[in-house]
Order: structure tokens, then C-alpha cells, then sequence
């Protein structure tokens, strides 16, 4: 059966500082780099039938030097948007709306659970459809969404599952029951 490795983008500036970045399309900074060329011999012996990333460079830079440097690209993996709170940070926005997260309160000008529920959901009906494993490059919380959704969890319980900068995650089945192979590696 079908395996989904995930792996999030290395470290921006606006990651490292705990800002918000969903739109934005920022750089890897230099440890970010550094760290994404530690991913490609940890990838490099697999095989993937399909390779997919989000179309923000950060993700597109980290396939890259992974070692897949010509992934496909598709909005469906793009980060959550978050409107007005584009790189504002958490502590920030609880200033203002105590107890604020991106899975438990709306995102004024973003977008709305549902939408991101509804793109997800189609890279897990792609991907199921695949023959072989599948790649994908993006970011934090909508590889956390996506983790949700694949397990067939509300896209909010993606805030069950912490997700570090240029880590490498799998999710598979056991028998048929979808499943975390393994997290945050």
C-alpha cells in the first residue's frame, strides 16, 4: 500500500521567529539550507512514484536540495492561509484574541478550516490513487491538516501533532486502517 512521506520546508527568518507565514514567500536562511541537504541521503535510497510540493519557494527550495528538484507543484499544499495574521506570531495575536490558534479560532481575511479540509482532502485522493510511495514538500500546519485528514480526523486535529522545520514524517496504512508510520523524524 500506498506510504505519504511528508517532509516541511527548512528554517525562514519568519519560522525561526515564530511568525505566521502562509502567503509570503520567503527564503530558507542559511541553516535552513544546511538542513535540507541533510534530507537527501535520508531520501535519497527510497523510491517515489510522485513527488508534489507547494508552489512557495521555501518548499520548492528544500525538494530541491533534498535531491528532487523538479517535484510537482500544486496550490492544494500550500499553507494555511492566514489573512490579517500574516507574520504576525502567536503571542502577538493573543494580545488581542486570548487563547488564539490557527485550529481553534478564525483567521480574519484567511482561510477557513473548511477551505483547507477541502484542498487536503484532495491530495489524499490523489495520492491514494497512486501506485508506489509518495513525496510531498510544505509546510507546518497544513502537513499537520494533511496528517488529520489522511487518518480521517477533523483537519483541527492536526493541532494534535507538533511539526518541527525539516523533518520527515510517513504516514501508511496498517492492514487497511491509515496510520502515522512515523513523526516528526
Amino acid at each position: 500500500m500506498t506510504r505519504l512521506w511528508l517532509v516541511r520546508h527548512g528554517e525562514t527568518e519568519w519560522s525561526r521567529d515564530g511568525r505566521h507565514t502562509s502567503t509570503t514567500d520567503l527564503p530558507l536562511t542559511e541553516d535552513g539550507e544546511e538542513t535540507a541537504r541533510s534530507l537527501a541521503p535520508r531520501l535519497g535510497s527510497e523510491s517515489f512514484a510522485l513527488v508534489l510540493s507547494s508552489p512557495r519557494q521555501r518548499a520548492r527550495r528544500t525538494a530541491a536540495l533534498a535531491g528532487f528538484a523538479e517535484p510537482e507543484i500544486t496550490e492544494d499544499l500550500a499553507e494555511w492561509a492566514y489573512g490579517d495574521y500574516e507574520g504576525v506570531s502567536t503571542e502577538e495575536i493573543r494580545r488581542t484574541v486570548p487563547g488564539w490558534t490557527v485550529w481553534s479560532h478564525p483567521v480574519p481575511g484567511g482561510e477557513a478550516a473548511a477551505a483547507v479540509a477541502a484542498r487536503l482532502d484532495r491530495v489524499v485522493a490523489r495520492v491514494r490513487e497512486v501506485d508506489g510511495d509518495v513525496l510531498v514538500f510544505a509546510h507546518g500546519h497544513s502537513l499537520r491538516a494533511l496528517a488529520a485528514r489522511w487518518l480521517g480526523l477533523d483537519v483541527r486535529d492536526g493541532r494534535l501533532l507538533r511539526l518541527d522545520t525539516a523533518t520527515i514524517s510517513q504516514l501508511g496504512f496498517e492492514r487497511e486502517s491509515p496510520v502515522v508510520l512515523r513523526w516528526n523524524g
